[in-house]
């Protein structure tokens, strides 16, 4: 099923029609407008994001309606898809729970995101990534050539989330004394490298996908992604959809601590799900971007180190090897012989 398939029938099916198809009631005292709980016994899923999102308060299992198919069902992706398709047109028991969406529009944040220049050397946003994040310039202007950075105030850089269409939806904000995510942004996934990639390495943020790059020197045929801290509804979602891709192999690339351990358990069960390679790529510190940094700092000690040896003496030339104190080519006997006789 193409990608354009797939989001079709996402839009039609919902999470509360998955849940009524397969046994579950709302609970309607305990439900709110943003939060709508369905119970089957003793189990119990949240419904959020207008019935577009779900998550077990039991576990840390969440997703989108595909997710929900695959979590209740214990199934692979493409059984999901077709149990999903089964429900087109399922009708409610009730009128679906439809909360007030938000003033502002897509529209309002791509517009947003259009109103800020892009970084160039020697702004705010390029010195805070090169002067305090130490992301090489060839880095960044690759970002700038994706169109994904941008100029945020004091000194500030936004990176942009994406949808699969290439759409900004949010970004990740982060400056000298800021660290944050946009206001009514959604989070998505910060994406660097070709969209065709065989190979996608996730990071939880964008400095630490860009940090990445750096070590593996953009390799070839990968994507960085950058889930921004936080793995929404969408985010299982647009993973799930990249992890179809026939050849691919998903690469666990979060922190070197117990969420990111937690983060690289999920993708391993998405990339199992899905029948595509995994490996988990634990960075030596905290994150890529720590890593970054402890190589800069060995490659400047071993510089320094370098100019403060003191040079080897040079051997001693031989007088014939001497610049300056060649001699004739001429025998002095010859000439001698030579004087003799005239």
């Amino acid at each position: 099923m193409k990608r354009e398939e797939l989001e079709a029938l996402r839009a039609k099916v919902s999470c509360e029609a998955m849940l009524e198809g397969a046994g579950y009631a709302i609970d309607l005292k305990e439900s709110t407008p943003r939060a709508v709980k369905y119970r089957r016994d003793a189990n119990i899923i949240i419904v959020t994001h207008d019935g577009r999102g779900w998550f077990d308060p039991f576990s840390d299992e969440k997703g989108d309606v595909f997710g929900l198919a695959m979590f209740l069902g214990s199934t692979t992706f493409p059984v999901a898809v077709d149990a999903v398709a089964a429900l087109v047109g399922f009708q409610l028991s009730r009128p679906e729970w439809r909360p007030a969406r938000s003033a502002v529009s897509d529209e309002a944040i791509a517009e947003r995101w259009r109103c800020r220049r892009s970084p160039s050397p020697g702004s705010g946003a390029w010195r805070y990534l090169s002067w305090q994040r130490l992301i090489p310039p060839a880095i960044i202007r690759q970002a700038i050539r994706e169109d994904v950075l941008r100029e945020g105030p004091f000194g500030s850089m936004w990176a942009a989330h994406v949808d699969s269409h290439g759409r900004v939806v949010g970004w990740e904000e982060r400056g000298p004394e800021w660290r944050g995510f946009s206001t009514r942004g959604s989070k998505l996934l910060f994406r660097l490298g070709p969209s065709d990639a065989n190979r996608i390495c996730v990071t939880e943020a964008a400095i630490d996908a860009m940090s990445l790059a750096a070590l593996e020197g953009s390799r070839e045929g990968t994507l960085y992604l950058s889930s921004g801290g936080g793995w929404s509804p969408a985010t299982d979602a647009a993973l799930c959809e990249l992890a179809l891709r026939p050849g691919l192999t998903l690469v666990a690339a979060t922190d070197g601590n117990s969420q990111g351990d937690s983060y690289a358990a999920r993708l391993r069960k998405l990339a199992e799900a899905s029948s595509c390679d995994w490996q988990r790529l634990r960075p030596p510190a905290e994150d890529w971007n720590e890593v970054l940094k402890a190589k800069d700092k060995e490659r400047r000690k071993r510089k320094m180190e370098k100019k403060r040896r003191p040079a080897a003496c040079a051997p001693a030339a031989s007088r014939e090897a001497s610049p300056g104190k060649s001699r004739p080519l001429t025998r002095p006997d010859t000439d001698a012989a030579t004087r003799e006789g005239s």
